[in-house]
C-alpha cells in the first residue's frame, strides 16, 4: 500500500476513534498530496518518493513553528504541532546517524573521485539522491565538508 493510499486509511481510523488531532494531520497531508498530484509535474500520480518529501517538509514547517512558539511560550500551540510531527514521522523512513551519512559520503567520495572542496557540488549531488528522504541535507553538507578538508 503506497503512502497516499496510508493516509486515506488512517484518516478513516482516527474518524472511528474520534482522534480529532490525528485526523487534522492526516488530512493536512492528504491535502497536500492532492495538490501535488494535480501538479504538472506529477502527472496525475503521487509516489511515495514524492509524499516523502511532502511529509518531510510538513514536519520541518512543524519544527519552524514549534521554535518560534518556545520563545513565546505558547506551550499549547507547541503540544498541537507536536502532535502532527508524531504523525508525519510514522510515514517517514527512518533517518540515518551521522556515522552511517559519513560512511555513504566517504565511499561515494572514492568512487567518483572527490578529493578537494572544488568537488563539494558533485559529492552533495551524489549522495543527497543516495540517501534522499533518509538525512537532513544540512547534516549531509556539514560531512561532506569535513571530509573534503581531510
Amino acid at each position: 500500500m503506497n503512502i497516499f493510499d496510508q493516509v486515506s486509511e488512517g484518516i478513516k481510523k482516527a474518524m472511528l476513534a474520534r482522534n480529532h488531532a490525528e485526523l487534522d494531520a492526516l488530512r493536512n497531508i492528504k491535502k497536500e498530496l492532492l495538490e501535488a498530484k494535480t501538479s504538472k509535474e506529477a502527472n496525475g500520480e503521487v509516489t511515495d518518493e514524492l509524499a516523502i518529501k511532502i511529509i518531510q517538509k510538513m514536519k520541518k514547517q512543524g519544527e519552524d513553528a514549534i521554535d518560534m512558539f518556545r520563545q513565546q511560550n505558547r506551550q499549547d500551540l507547541i503540544d498541537e504541532y507536536q502532535g502532527q510531527i508524531d504523525v508525519y514521522k510514522r510515514f517517514l523512513p527512518e533517518m540515518m546517524s551521522e556515522i552511517e551519512i559519513e560512511r555513504v559520503v566517504r565511499e561515494t567520495a572514492e568512487k567518483i573521485g572527490a578529493k578537494a572542496m572544488t568537488d563539494m557540488g558533485k559529492l552533495m549531488g551524489n549522495v543527497t539522491k543516495q540517501l534522499a528522504g533518509r538525512a537532513e541535507g544540512r547534516i549531509i553538507s556539514t560531512i561532506v565538508k569535513k571530509v573534503l578538508s581531510e
